[in-house]
């Protein structure tokens, strides 16, 4: 039954349909299939092939945890931590997250050491918070590799160091953001201004905007790469285009001075206004000029 689920709802030999996946989830769960009672949880989550219940989802996630599914038991933590399905109970949630770590659950590693670093169902307890971070940050869970960089460890003593680089590699943007910050200012690394330009590429290819605003900032003065007038221009525009303010009066100079664009006084003006109304002095000088 369980298997027949599956190929409906991910459309293997057989078209989608996740009606029909529901149907045989939930035949092979009341047969006490626990692996399937986890599928059928989150079919009510999402309201997938049935209709959205919080009540039954949390129903089939307690089943299924009751049958040591350390997913399930994550999943009926977060329930109880976020009151979806159930009232809320920070108590029964750091339970479950113990369990679910206990089990070896990466990610409810982490939610348990936020349980006691936060004093949430349990009493505060830095030393349990710490040991958990650091369980599931060498089981290659980068949030944790990053909490603990930063709020546990100095920034550039070693381990503590790989920490932050383990989680930059992994994607995390915060890290990736502290990596080019540290570099920036010489904070536990040397400066490098190389090593922050290819940051801050990683950053905007996560679509993160302020590093939209300092790469521009490197290509118009060639800091960490060659200048690049024309690539200036068009990351002040992108970082404007995606609300950053700081861009607007860069991209005024760019159209002033005919910089990585045709010179364009009008648009200049233009600019240098939009700049002025959000508090830029600078650009209330260029204007008054």
């Amino acid at each position: 039954m369980n298997s027949l689920a599956i190929y409906y709802y991910n459309g293997e030999e057989t078209e989608k349909n996740l009606e029909k996946a529901f149907y045989w989830f939930q035949k092979a769960a009341e047969n006490d299939n626990e692996a399937t009672m986890f599928f059928l949880a989150n079919c009510y989550k999402i309201g997938e092939g049935i209709e959205k219940n919080l009540e039954k989802a949390f129903y089939w996630y307690q089943k299924a945890a009751e049958y040591s599914n350390e997913v399930a038991m994550l999943h009926l933590a977060k329930c109880y931590y976020d009151g979806e399905g159930i009232e809320k109970n920070l108590e029964e949630a750091f339970y479950w997250y113990q369990k679910a770590a206990e089990n070896d659950h990466i990610g409810a590693m982490s939610y348990l050491a936020i349980c006691y670093n936060n004093g949430e169902g349990t009493e505060k307890n830095e030393e349990k918070a710490f040991y958990w971070f650091q369980r599931a940050a060498e089981n290659g869970d980068n949030n944790a590799m990053f909490v603990l960089a930063n709020h546990y460890y100095k920034f550039g003593k070693g381990t503590e160091k790989n920490f932050t680089m383990k989680a930059a590699e992994k994607g995390n943007k915060e890290a990736i953001r502290s990596l080019a910050i540290c570099y920036t200012n010489g904070e536990g690394a040397e400066k490098n201004l190389e090593k922050v330009f290819y940051f801050l590429q990683e950053l905007v290819e996560k679509n993160y905007v302020e590093a939209m605003y300092n790469l521009a900032i490197c290509y118009y003065n060639g800091r960490g790469t060659e200048k690049n007038l024309e690539k200036a221009f068009y990351w002040f525009l992108k970082a404007i285009e995606n609300g950053n303010e700081e861009a607007i009066r860069g991209l005024a100079l760019c159209y002033k001075n005919g910089e990585g664009t045709e010179k364009n006084l009008e648009k200049a003006f233009y600019w240098f206004q939009k700049a002025a109304e959000n508090g830029d002095e600078k650009a209330m000088n260029n204007l008054a000029i």
